[in-house]
């Protein structure tokens, strides 16, 4: 069948070319018989090629039979290693089993032969933690880093302390408990608030605070290093510090330091500073600080200018010369104009006089009194404000967390008390003024009413 299709190719070729040499071309006899001796040639070379495939056939199936031979003896080479492998196993689950047991059998010989020593163990090894626990927050540990490196050695191992081990624990005790006792001056390392570390002469109180100059320093466990606070305490604790560092004397010199070991300071720094206040309370609490600022400044000038017109008031009274410099002046000189007119008009001109002088008085003063009652009720607006976000909160994240309800109960509470702030000396200067103005009137009222008894008593 395979020589049938190979031959059948070029003999339908060759007869292709016949059919078309006889209708396109008119091939003669001698190029039929040339025609027919290169179509044997074809077929001799097809013949070549078949015997030529098959031999390279028969290479490659021996090829393919050896390969599998050699392919079956790794499988059969593989299949003995896993049988070895898991041989290996077996016998290792059965050793892992046995030292299991005997490892149970020691460790319940184990604390049989310790007796008394086991509870010694517990307790060295509860004394090493505890003390590892006070040493990592301890300043003292700034003054002597690393010294827990033992102590979790002994709380951390699983068999009986040495005599060495347990003398180091002593001695760590000893040590912290003699420092805690001491007041003592050194160099270490400091972390500034932007990172870097300077070494600084720090002197320490015992475990309950350290400082450098006049600034006071935490112990951070995290670093093992001071760091400075990142707000100094306010009043005289700067100061009391700075007397402590700088005092090399004999005797005693009085400071500042913290019970808590750093809570105290801790909790110091995190309270809020007046500018902070100031801020809690918003938009509202500005609006009111603007109102007071501009309150006082108009009820001062007011008082003042007040008091100065009173000073001249009463200079004049002394001075039986008329100025314009002063309100009881310009009274004097309308009196001294309608002189010759008759007692009804005198009054009536002095009056009017009076009546002039009074709005440059009590010019002002109702803007005081008006702001004096609006600052209050700011501050009440700012609390309903910072209520109704209190409430937001709660209803948006409940009551679990306090932080999250601060802001408006902080702003509440700070309004209020910024609008009682301003209302208080705005009300203060508002009486202040208006006292001075009722006292100039009255005197003004009253020389007013004695240059008319004089002029009635003179016709």
């Amino acid at each position: 069948m395979k020589l049938v299709r190979v031959l059948g190719l070029p003999l339908c070729f060759g007869a292709a070319m016949v059919v078309a040499g006889l209708v396109g071309m008119g091939v003669t006899a001698d190029r039929a018989e040339a025609q027919a001796t290169s179509l044997d040639q074809v077929l001799q070379a097809v013949r070549n090629q078949r015997r030529q495939v098959s031999q390279e056939n028969q290479q490659r199936e021996r090829a393919f039979r050896q390969e599998q031979a050699r392919q079956q003896g790794l499988l059969q080479e593989a299949g003995a290693q896993v049988t070895a492998e898991e041989a290996i196993s077996d016998q290792l689950d059965a050793t892992f089993n046995e030292n299991e047991e005997e490892l149970a059998r020691l460790e319940a010989l184990l604390r049989e032969k310790q007796g008394a020593f086991g509870e010694l163990f517990g307790a060295a090894r509860q004394a090493a933690g505890e003390t590892r626990a006070v040493v990592n927050n301890s300043m003292v540990s700034a003054q002597f880093p690393g010294r827990d490196g033992l102590l979790t050695e002994i709380a951390s191992s699983r068999t009986l302390p040495t005599i060495e081990q347990l003398e180091n624990l002593m001695f760590t005790m000893l040590k912290e408990m003699v420092e805690q006792g001491k007041v003592v001056r050194f160099n270490a390392p400091i972390i500034a608030g932007d990172g870097t570390s300077v070494t600084q002469e720090v002197v320490r109180i015992g475990p309950f605070v350290a400082f450098e100059g006049r600034k006071y320093l935490k112990y951070s466990p995290e670093s093992q290093s001071l760091e400075y606070l990142q707000r100094q305490p306010a009043g005289d604790a700067p100061g009391a510090a700075g007397r402590v560092f700088g005092f090399q004397g004999e005797g005693f010199t009085q400071g500042v330091i913290d019970p808590s070991m750093g809570t105290l300071l801790g909790l110091l720094v995190q309270s809020p500073s007046l500018r902070e206040r100031v801020d809690q309370g918003g938009t509202v609490g500005y609006v009111i600080l603007g109102i007071a600022a501009f309150g006082v400044v108009l009820g001062v000038y007011k008082w003042v200018t007040l008091n100065l017109t009173q000073v001249a008031v009463r200079g004049q009274m002394r001075s039986k010369r008329a100025g314009k410099g002063n309100p009881l002046g310009r009274v004097m000189l309308a009196y001294d104009e309608n002189r010759s007119a008759d007692v009804e008009t005198l009054s009536l001109k002095l009056d009017d006089a009076i009546l002039r002088e009074i709005p440059k008085l009590e010019g002002g003063l109702n803007t005081v009194k008006v702001l004096a009652a609006v600052a209050p009720l700011l501050g009440l607006l700012g609390t309903v404000t910072g209520m109704i976000q209190t409430f937001q909160a709660i209803t948006l994240f409940g009551t679990g967390d306090p932080k999250l309800m601060a802001g408006g109960i902080s702003q509440a509470l700070v309004t209020t008390v910024l609008g009682l702030t301003a209302a208080i000396p705005l009300l203060l200067l508002h009486s202040f003024a208006a006292a001075s103005s009722r006292r100039t009137s009255q005197i003004l009222e009253e020389q007013a009413a004695g240059m008319i008894a004089e002029q009635a008593e003179a016709r």
